[in-house]
C-alpha cells in the first residue's frame, strides 16, 4: 500500500515537471509571436510554478493525514483482535491445564 501511495505521489510530481515544462513552452511561443515580453513571461511562469507547488503541497499534506488516519484505524483495529485473540488462548490454555475427568467417575 505504502509503494502505490509512493508512486501515485511520484507521478503527481512528474506530472507537475511536465506542466511546468509545457507552460514555459507556451510563454516562449508568446515571446516570440510577440504577445508577451519576456520578463513578464518570467513572472507568469514563476507565479504558475508557485501556486502548482502550494497545490501539490496541500495536497501532500492532506492526503498525508488521510493516511496517518487509515493507518490508526487499522492499528487500533488489529490490536483489538490480538487482544480477544490473547484472551481465547487463555481460556484454551486453562482448559488444558485442568486435569481430565473421566466420565462414570463420581
Amino acid at each position: 500500500m505504502i509503494d502505490l501511495l509512493k508512486k501515485t505521489l511520484l507521478a503527481g510530481v512528474g506530472a507537475a515537471v511536465i506542466t511546468k515544462d509545457k507552460i514555459e513552452g507556451t510563454l516562449d511561443d508568446f515571446v516570440r509571436q510577440g504577445k508577451v515580453n519576456a520578463q513578464d513571461a518570467r513572472i507568469m511562469a514563476d507565479k504558475i510554478a508557485e501556486q502548482g507547488r502550494r497545490e501539490f503541497d496541500e495536497l501532500a499534506s492532506d492526503l498525508n493525514g488521510r493516511i496517518s488516519g487509515l493507518l490508526d484505524r487499522s492499528s487500533a483495529e488489529a490490536n483489538a483482535r490480538i487482544t480477544a485473540l490473547e484472551e481465547r488462548v487463555k481460556v484454551l490454555e486453562a482448559k488444558l491445564a485442568e486435569p481430565p475427568t473421566r466420565s462414570g467417575e463420581p
